[in-house]
């Protein structure tokens, strides 16, 4: 895939997630052990920036989310953002959830594929990036909790009202999203939330090891096949299956359909180019 950038470089610190970039995979890591990787303002807006970004750019073809340490993310910080808010007029706190939402926004409307390799808590904020990724490697440690109604607030935060029935259908959303119960990996498995579940020392290698066989795959194929689960969600089965026949006419005009075609009558694996 090739990007269009304009002057602006590419951010070389992002000072509140830790970011690496290795093999057309960049590993983004919430690194707030101490605090369960609870998120501030300042990492929701960078995990935004940093999702556009890598978008944009057309350099990667993959993005690893991750927790340091025994957990993946147990939501936003309780003194550093729900204290802030109480005090702040409704414009700012309109402005803060239109953020939140545009993390997932990003995440969804990526054209990379997102892995999120979790162990440990994904609750509140947590549970819902989990929920925005494409693949979810969870460990046997995982516990998944869309806590919102616990603290007051809307089950249906960040998307979660739109994403989670997609996914696992209108009952089981109803129960994870009003009552906000813990549910485990077990549990996770058996409503379709997860990947798969390994133990929690090999989640991380599972992961990247998801990411790596993305990574060398047709990323352009792997693109439009993201966006047209996402498009097609709220779309009529005519209008699916024309969006369908347009993105596959374009793709057989594609160097990776090409390759596919030379490599099978060559009796060889494809060169993969995401091109």
């Amino acid at each position: 895939m090739t990007g269009f950038t304009g002057s602006t470089p590419p951010t070389g610190r992002w000072q509140h997630l830790d970011v690496a970039a290795a093999d057309g995979i960049v590993t983004v890591t919430l690194n707030r052990p101490d605090k369960l990787n609870a998120l501030t303002f300042e990492a929701y807006a960078d995990l935004r920036d940093l999702m556009h970004e890598v978008s944009a750019r057309g350099e990667h073809r993959v993005v690893l989310l991750r927790g340091e340490g025994d957990a993946f993310c147990s939501g936003g910080d309780v003194q550093e953002i729900i204290g802030e808010l109480l005090a702040m007029p409704p414009d700012r706190r309109l402005a803060f959830t239109r953020m939140t939402g545009e993390v997932v926004r990003a995440l969804r409307e990526s054209p990379l594929p997102v892995v999120a390799a979790i162990r440990g808590v994904a609750a509140g904020a947590g549970s819902v990036l989990a929920l925005a990724s494409d693949f979810r490697i969870l460990g046997r440690s995982a516990r998944l909790a869309f806590l919102f109604t616990k603290v007051g607030l809307a089950g249906a935060d960040m998307g979660a009202a739109y994403l989670l029935p997609r996914l696992i259908g209108a009952a089981r959303a109803t129960e994870l999203l009003m009552l906000g119960d813990t549910i485990d990996a077990p549990t996770a498995d058996t409503y379709g939330l997860a990947t798969t579940v390994v133990d929690d020392g090999e989640v991380d290698q599972a992961a990247r090891d998801l990411a790596h066989r993305l990574a060398a795959g047709p990323a352009l194929a792997y693109a439009q096949t993201k966006m047209l689960i996402t498009r097609e969600l709220d779309m009529s089965l005519a209008a699916a299956l024309e969006l369908d026949a347009t993105t596959q006419a374009l793709l057989m005009s594609s160097a990776d359909h090409a390759e596919f075609h030379a490599a099978f009558t060559g009796k060889r694996k494809p060169n993969w180019q995401g091109r």
